[in-house]
C-alpha cells in the first residue's frame, strides 16, 4: 500500500511540474522579446501582441549586442511619451535615442549623443522636439523629424536629473543637485537661476500641470510654491503634526489640485493644493520600504482629477493604487526573473500603454487595457431605468431610519455633557494695586522706565519712530509664548477665515496670508473671534506693523482685545451698549450741544462712536496719526481710548453741527477728515482729567493686565456663549444649505446643459437629414446623367475595339513575317559558327599533339634529374654514415680513457689503505707501550682489542675492493652489449640500404615498362601493385623499429638503475654514454620517418604524371 501511495505522489509531482512547465511556455509564448541589436529600424513586434491580463506585457525590447564585433550591451535608461501618446522616446546609457511608434509598429534610431542620458522629456511647443539631459551636465534639444541638433544649453555644475516643461511648451525647468534653472524654449536662453544652500540641496523643481505655479521641493521635506511670472511666493506646504519621511518622489494630478509625496517610508502624503493642507496619508503594503517614483495615470474622462497612482518601490515592483478606495488595482513586474524596474512613464493624455525600464537594460511595454480595463472608459448613459420603485423606497426609508437611529445613538454616546463643554465664566484677578506700584516705581521689561517714557511722550507727543515698536512691546509686556502659539498655529487655517480675501480684499498676498493666519489663531484661541465680523478691521493695522513676526502680532492683538476691548462682547451679536453709554455720558458732560444735535438728527452712538471703536480709529486716521494716537493709548488706562473717540467728535464740532443728514454722519465717521491728531489727544487728556468720577469710564473698566508667561494662553470666555454656539450652528446649517443649493444648482445646470445639448443634437440631426435628402436627390440626378453618358461611351468603346482588333491582326501578320526572316538569318549564322568551330577544333588537336610530345620529353628529363638527385642523396647519406662510425670510434676511445682513470683511482685507494694500516699499527704499539707503563695487568686485553680492530679494518678494505671489481665487470659487460647493439644497427642500416637500392631498381624498371605500355589500365594496375609492395615494406620496417624502440627503452631503464647504484664511481661515463645513445637513436628514427615520407610522396607524384601522360596519348 505504501508503495502505491509513493508512486501516486510521484505521479502527482510530475503532473504538477509538467503543468508548470507548460504554463511557463505559454506565458513566454504570449510575452514577446525583441532584440534590436545592429538594427537601426524595424518592427517592434513580429506577431500581433496578446498580453496576459495579470502580466500586461506587450513586448520586451533589449539591445544585447550579440553578433557584433564590439558586443556591447546597451541598457535603456529613460523614456517619455510624445504629444500624441502613441510614440515613445527612449535613451540608453551609450547615448542612443530611439523612437517607438506603437500605432504603426515601427521603431527607429534618431540620434546618438555619445554619452549617457540622465533625463529626457517631450511636450515642447514644437511638437517634434525633445530635451535630453546628458552626463556632462548639459542639455540638448533635438528634433525627430530631421534628426538634427536644435540647441545646446549649458550652465549646470552637476548632472541634470529632472526636466519639467510648462503646459504651453515655451518654458522648461532643469534640476540638478545644487541648482535649478528656468529656460525660454523659444530662444533657448536662461531666464532665472535658483541657487540653494549646500546644507539643504534641491530634491526636485517642476511645474504644476495646467498652471503657472512652480513647486520647489528640498531634502528637508519643505515644499514652496512660486508664481512663474514674477517669482512671488504663493504658499508653503506644511506637514502639520505628521513626521517627515524624507521626500524623494513627487506627482501632481493633471488638474493641479492634488500633490502626492513619498520617500524613505511606506507612507504617501496627499496635499490639497487648494487648501494647502495635508489631507490624507496612505500606507502602502509592508513589502514597500521606500518609494522611488510616483506616477499618475491619466483618464480621458476624469477632467484631470486623476485617481490611479503608480508607486515604484525599492523591490522594483510598480503598484498602481486607487487613492480614493486605497486598494491595489494592478502591479507591474519585470519579465526577467531577479530584474527590477528603475523608472516608468505614461502618456499625459490618457494613452493605452505604459512603458518601463529595468536594471538589466530592458525596455518593457505594457497594455493598460489588459491590466485595468476600467481606465479610459466613457461614463454611463444619461437615461437610466428605475425598477421596483415602491419596494426600493420602503427599503430606503427603513435604512434611513436605521442609520438615523445609529447616528443619534452615536451622537448621544460620543457627545460630552454640557458641563464638560465649557468651564463657565472665570473672573480674573485684578492686580491693579501691584501694577500701579510697578508703574509708579517705573519698572518695565527690557530695562525701560515707564516714568521716563511718559515724560518723553508728554514732551514730544509721540515715541521715536525707530524705537516705537520696541517701546510698545515693553509697555504691553508681551510674553512671547512660543509653545502656546505653535500649538494654535498647528491647527491650520480656521474655516471662518478660509475665504477672508473675498470679504476683505488686500493687494499684498503676503499681508493677506499673515492676516488669515493671525485671525485663525485668534479663532482657535476663543470661539467668539470666529464670529466677529469687525475683527479683521481691528487686526489689520497690527498685521501691517508686525507682518515679519507672527507671534508678536498675535500677542499684541490679544493684549488689545483683553484690555482695550473690555465688555465689548457682553451683548454679542449687538454692539456693546454699556461701552457706548459711557461714550454718550462723557460727550454729554463735555459737549452737550453736540449731543443734542446728534439726538435731533437721530444719530446714535452706533453711528458716531461704534465705527471708530470697530476700526480702532484706523479708518479715519493716517498711518502716522494712528501711531501717534496709540502711543498715548498704550501709555494710559484702557479707558483712554473712549476719551479719544469722544475727543475726535468734539474737535470736529463745527463740521458736525453743519451736517443734518444721517448719511452725512455715516460718511464722516468712515472717511478721513482734516483734523489735528495732537489736538484730539490734548482734548482726550483734558476730558480724562475733568470727567466726574460718576461717569468716568475708569470706574467701569479694569486696569491694564498683560498676558501671562505660560505654556498656554488664558481662557477668554467673556461673551454670551449660547449665542455664539447658536450662531455657529446656524452658520453650519446655512453652509450645508448653501452646499445643497449649489449641488442642486449644479444638477439643474447640468440638466439644462444636457437639454440644450440634446436640442442642439436634434437640430443638427434634422439639418443633417435635410442635407442628406438634398444630396440624395442631387446624386440621383447625377446617376441618371452618368448612366446616359456611360451608354454613349460604351458605343464609342465598341467602335474603338473593332478598329483596334483590325489593327492588331495587321500587326500580328507583320510580326510573323519578320519572325520568319529572323529565323532564317539565325540558322545561317549557326551554320557559319559550326564550320568555324570545326576548323578551330582541328587546329587545337594539332597543337595538343605537339604539346604532348614536348611534355613527354620534359617528363623524361625530369626523371633523369630526379634519379641524379636520388644518387646525390645516397652519397650524402653514405658520408653521414662514415661520420657516425668515426664518432663512435672517438666515443669508444674516450670511454677507454675514462676506464683507465677509474683504474688508477682504485690503485690509489689501495695504497692509502696500506698506509692507514701502518699508522694504526704504530698507534696501537704506542698505546701498548703507554698502557704497559700505567697498567701492566691489562696488557693482554689491550693486545686482543688491537687485533680485533685490525681484522675489522682489513675486512672493510677487502669488501671495498670486491665491490670495485664487480662494478668494473658490469661496466665491461655493458660496453660489450652496446657494441653488439651498434653492430645490429649497422646490419639493419645495410639491409635498409639494400632494400632502398632494390626499390630504386624496381622503380626504374617499372617506369621503363610503363613507358613501353600502351594501355592505361595496365599502367594503373602496375602502379597499384608497386604501391602495395612499398607500403608492406614500410609497415615491416615500422614494426621492426617499434620492437627495437621497446628493447632500447627497457635497456635504458636497466642502465639508469645501474647508474644510480654506482653513481659515486662512474656517473660521468654513464651519463655521456646514455646521451650519445639516445641522440643517435632519435636521429636514426627521424631519418627513417623522413625517408618514408619522401618516398611515398615521390611514388604518388610519379603515378599522377604517368596517368596524365597516358591520358593525353590516348586522346591523340
Amino acid at each position: 500500500m505504501s508503495f502505491v501511495l509513493k508512486n501516486f505522489d510521484l505521479v502527482l509531482v510530475l503532473f504538477v511540474l509538467n503543468s508548470e512547465i507548460q504554463l511557463n511556455r505559454y506565458i513566454n509564448a504570449r510575452m514577446q522579446t525583441r532584440d534590436i541589436t545592429g538594427q537601426p529600424s524595424g518592427k517592434i513586434w513580429h506577431r500581433a501582441p496578446s498580453p496576459l491580463p495579470d502580466k500586461g506585457v506587450v513586448v520586451t525590447v533589449v539591445n544585447s549586442g550579440k553578433g557584433l564585433k564590439t558586443g556591447r550591451h546597451r541598457r535603456f535608461l529613460h523614456s517619455t511619451f510624445d504629444f500624441s501618446g502613441n510614440k515613445v522616446i527612449t535613451a540608453d546609457h551609450l547615448g542612443g535615442i530611439f523612437v517607438f511608434d506603437l500605432a504603426k509598429n515601427r521603431y527607429s534610431q534618431v540620434q546618438s549623443c555619445g554619452q549617457s542620458c540622465t533625463a529626457i522629456v517631450s511636450g515642447l511647443k514644437r511638437k517634434h522636439e525633445y530635451l535630453v539631459g546628458l552626463a556632462d551636465s548639459s542639455i540638448k534639444c533635438y528634433t525627430t523629424e530631421n534628426k538634427e541638433l536644435v540647441s545646446w544649453m549649458r550652465g549646470h555644475g552637476s548632472a541634470v536629473h529632472s526636466i519639467s516643461v510648462h503646459s504651453s511648451g515655451r518654458f522648461a525647468i532643469t534640476t540638478s543637485r545644487d541648482t535649478a534653472q528656468l529656460w525660454n524654449l523659444d530662444t533657448f536662453e536662461r531666464i532665472r537661476k535658483l541657487n540653494v544652500r549646500v546644507e539643504v540641496p534641491i530634491q526636485q523643481v517642476f511645474y504644476l500641470p495646467g498652471t503657472d505655479t512652480i513647486l520647489t521641493c528640498f531634502t528637508d521635506d519643505s515644499i514652496f510654491a512660486w508664481e512663474s511670472d514674477n517669482f512671488v511666493g504663493k504658499f508653503k506646504l506644511s506637514l502639520g503634526d505628521q513626521l517627515g519621511i524624507g521626500y524623494k518622489a513627487f506627482a501632481a494630478s493633471r488638474d493641479g489640485k492634488t500633490l502626492v509625496c513619498g520617500g524613505k517610508s511606506n507612507l504617501l502624503h496627499l496635499y490639497s493644493l487648494e487648501s494647502h493642507k495635508l489631507t490624507q496619508v496612505i500606507k502602502m503594503p509592508n513589502e514597500v520600504v521606500s518609494v522611488k517614483q510616483l506616477l499618475f495615470l491619466s483618464d480621458r474622462f476624469d477632467a484631470g482629477a486623476n485617481k490611479v497612482l503608480g508607486v515604484l518601490s525599492q523591490d522594483g515592483i510598480a503598484r498602481f493604487v486607487d487613492i480614493v478606495s486605497c486598494r491595489v488595482l494592478f502591479e507591474l513586474e519585470p519579465t526577467i526573473e531577479g530584474d527590477k524596474i528603475t523608472n516608468m512613464s505614461a502618456s499625459a493624455e490618457g494613452g493605452d500603454h505604459l512603458v518601463a525600464n529595468s536594471e538589466a537594460g530592458c525596455f518593457i511595454i505594457y497594455s493598460i487595457k489588459a491590466l485595468y480595463p476600467e481606465l479610459n472608459m466613457p461614463p454611463g448613459p444619461l437615461v437610466k431605468v428605475v425598477k421596483d420603485v415602491w419596494k426600493r423606497k420602503a427599503l430606503t426609508n427603513k435604512s434611513q431610519e436605521k442609520s438615523q437611529s445609529t447616528v443619534n445613538s452615536s451622537r448621544n454616546a460620543t457627545r460630552p455633557l454640557d458641563g464638560n463643554m465649557s468651564t463657565g465664566r472665570i473672573k480674573a484677578r485684578r492686580l491693579q494695586k501691584e501694577k500701579d506700584v510697578t508703574q509708579e516705581e517705573g519698572v518695565l521689561p527690557n530695562g525701560l522706565s515707564f516714568v521716563k517714557l511718559q515724560r518723553i511722550l508728554k514732551w514730544f507727543g509721540e515715541y521715536p519712530e525707530q524705537y516705537r515698536l520696541f517701546i510698545w512691546r515693553s509697555i504691553l509686556q508681551v510674553p512671547e509664548n512660543q509653545a502656546a502659539f505653535s500649538s494654535l498655529t498647528n491647527k491650520g487655517t480656521h474655516i471662518a477665515y478660509a475665504a477672508i480675501e473675498e470679504k476683505f480684499p488686500v493687494k499684498s498676498g503676503r499681508l493677506m496670508r499673515v492676516l488669515r493666519s493671525t485671525l485663525s489663531v485668534l479663532a482657535h484661541w476663543s470661539a467668539i473671534f470666529s464670529e466677529l465680523d469687525y475683527l479683521p478691521l481691528i487686526a489689520f493695522p497690527f498685521v501691517k506693523l508686525f507682518h515679519n513676526n507672527h507671534l508678536l502680532c498675535f500677542e499684541m492683538i490679544a493684549t488689545v482685545l483683553t484690555n482695550w476691548c473690555q465688555h465689548w462682547f457682553d451683548f454679542f451679536p449687538n454692539p456693546p451698549v454699556n461701552i457706548l453709554s459711557m461714550v454718550e455720558n462723557v460727550l454729554c458732560h463735555h459737549d452737550k450741544k453736540l449731543l443734542q444735535h446728534f439726538i435731533k438728527c437721530e444719530v446714535t452712538t452706533q453711528i458716531y462712536a461704534w465705527p471708530l471703536l470697530q476700526t480702532l480709529m484706523s479708518e479715519v486716521l493716517t498711518r502716522d496719526e494712528w501711531l501717534c494716537l496709540f502711543d498715548n493709548v498704550f501709555s494710559n488706562h484702557p479707558s483712554f481710548l473712549l476719551y479719544c473717540v469722544v475727543a475726535y467728535s468734539i474737535c470736529c464740532h463745527s463740521a458736525l453741527m453743519k451736517a443734518t443728514q444721517k448719511e452725512d454722519f455715516q460718511y464722516f465717521y468712515h472717511h478721513r477728515n482734516a483734523i489735528d491728531i495732537k489736538a484730539v489727544i490734548h482734548e482726550a487728556y483734558r476730558m480724562a482729567e475733568g470727567t466726574p468720577e460718576s461717569i468716568d469710564p475708569k470706574k467701569m473698566m479694569s486696569g491694564f493686565e498683560p498676558l501671562p508667561v505660560s505654556d498656554t494662553y488664558p481662557i477668554f470666555n467673556k461673551y454670551p456663549k449660547f449665542i455664539v454656539d447658536y450662531q455657529a450652528q446656524e452658520r453650519e446649517r446655512i453652509r450645508k444649505d448653501e452646499l445643497e443649493y449649489l449641488r442642486e444648482k449644479h444638477v439643474a445646470q447640468e440638466l439644462a446643459e444636457q437639454m440644450q445639448d440634446r436640442k442642439l443634437h436634434e437640430e443638427a440631426w434634422y439639418r443633417r437629414k435635410e442635407i442628406l435628402e438634398e444630396s440624395e436627390d442631387q446624386r440621383r440626378k447625377l446617376l441618371v446623367d452618368e448612366e446616359r453618358k456611360l451608354v454613349e461611351q460604351r458605343k464609342k468603346l465598341a467602335a474603338m475595339k473593332r478598329e483596334l482588333k483590325v489593327r492588331e491582326l495587321q500587326l500580328l501578320d507583320k510580326a510573323r513575317m519578320r519572325f520568319v526572316d529572323h529565323q532564317q538569318t539565325m540558322k545561317q549564322i549557326e551554320v557559319n559558327r559550326l564550320e568555324e568551330e570545326l576548323r578551330r577544333k582541328a587546329l587545337l588537336r594539332d597543337e595538343e599533339a605537339a604539346a604532348a610530345v614536348e611534355n613527354v620529353e620534359i617528363k623524361g628529363l625530369e626523371l633523369e634529374a630526379h634519379r641524379a638527385a636520388l644518387e646525390q642523396q645516397m652519397a650524402r647519406d653514405h658520408a653521414e654514415l662514415e661520420d657516425d662510425v668515426r664518432a663512435e670510434i672517438d666515443r669508444r676511445r674516450r670511454l677507454e680513457q675514462v676506464e683507465e682513470r677509474m683504474h688508477d683511482k682504485m690503485k690509489e685507494q689501495e695504497i692509502d689503505i696500506t698506509k692507514t694500516k701502518e699508522l694504526e699499527s704504530d698507534l696501537a704499539r704506542a698505546e701498548l707501550r703507554h698502557n704497559a707503563i700505567n697498567q701492566r695487568t691489562a696488557v693482554t686485553s689491550r693486545l686482543l682489542n688491537g687485533d680485533i680492530e685490525r681484522e675489522k679494518n682489513l675486512a672493510r678494505s677487502l669488501t671495498r675492493n670486491i665491490d670495485h671489481l664487480r662494478q668494473q665487470k658490469h661496466i665491461h659487460d655493458r660496453l660489450k652489449e652496446l657494441k653488439a647493439e651498434k653492430d645490429e644497427e649497422l646490419a639493419e642500416s645495410r639491409e635498409r640500404l639494400r632494400c632502398l637500392e632494390m626499390m630504386r631498381n624496381d622503380a626504374d624498371s617499372r617506369r621503363a615498362k610503363m613507358l613501353e605500355d600502351r594501355s592505361l589500365e595496365e599502367s594503373k594496375k602496375r602502379l597499384e601493385d608497386s604501391e602495395k609492395r612499398v607500403e608492406a615494406h614500410i609497415r615491416r620496417l615500422r614494426e621492426e623499429h617499434d620492437h627495437q624502440k621497446y628493447d632500447q627503452s627497457f635497456t635504458a631503464d636497466s642502465d639508469r638503475m645501474t647508474a644510480v647504484s654506482n653513481r659515486m664511481i662512474i656517473q660521468d661515463a654513464t651519463d655521456a654514454l646514455d646521451d650519445t645513445s639516445l641522440w643517435s637513436l632519435d636521429r636514426n628514427r627521424g631519418q627513417m620517418d623522413e625517408e618514408e615520407r619522401n618516398l611515398m610522396e615521390e611514388v604518388r607524384n610519379l603515378r599522377q604524371r604517368l596517368v596524365s601522360s597516358r591520358g593525353k596519348s590516348g586522346l591523340h
